[in-house]
């Protein structure tokens, strides 16, 4: 890409993309062709089906060419699809919607491991378990921070015995 490029930044849900606002009046000055990108943008998030992903399209506007870089959902929308569920709690602390199992934990954080400080499993799943708190979503049966006790106890040492290495 050239010194000129153009950066256009979109919240786009999985899969779903259009030609029509934000994407295509911000790339419509560009002469990029905006059907390619769609569907460069519906290809690169179609493992994201029903999540709103960020997407970051970079145009070179004198070879028309463009690269479509896909970040990763919030945790608290992998958190909602895990549940199947369509929100948080609006009083978490006393009403919850749902309750994971330490392997779907495990499945948020292997999901944000790029964007996660976390360099192992531990540490990654109390940060998730951190927005379990604020959703209204229970762990293994118990609050999340009960469950961040039980963590920092030891109790949990075996199942979150895992590197992030290699999932960054």
């Amino acid at each position: 890409m050239s010194q000129q490029e153009i950066r256009v930044e979109a919240i786009v849900e999985g899969g779903k993309a259009s030609g029509g606002p934000p994407i295509g009046p911000a790339l419509g000055p560009t002469g990029v062709n905006i059907f390619q990108v769609v569907q460069k943008i519906n290809e690169a998030t179609k493992e994201f089906a029903g999540l709103k992903v960020p997407v970051t399209i970079i145009v070179d506007p004198q070879s028309k060419e463009f690269d479509v870089e896909v970040g990763i959902p919030p945790t608290s929308a992998l958190i909602l699809k895990e549940l199947d569920v369509s929100q948080g709690s609006g009083t978490p602390n006393t009403d919850y919607v749902g309750d994971l199992s330490i392997e779907q934990v495990k499945n948020v954080a292997r999901a944000k491991a790029m964007d996660l400080t976390a360099l192992d499993m531990k540490s990654a799943a109390m940060i998730v378990s951190g927005t379990c708190v604020s959703m209204g979503v229970k762990i293994e049966g118990m609050t999340a921070k009960e469950f961040q006790q039980e963590v920092r106890g030891g109790k949990w040492d075996e199942q979150l015995d895992e590197s992030l290495q290699e999932a960054k």
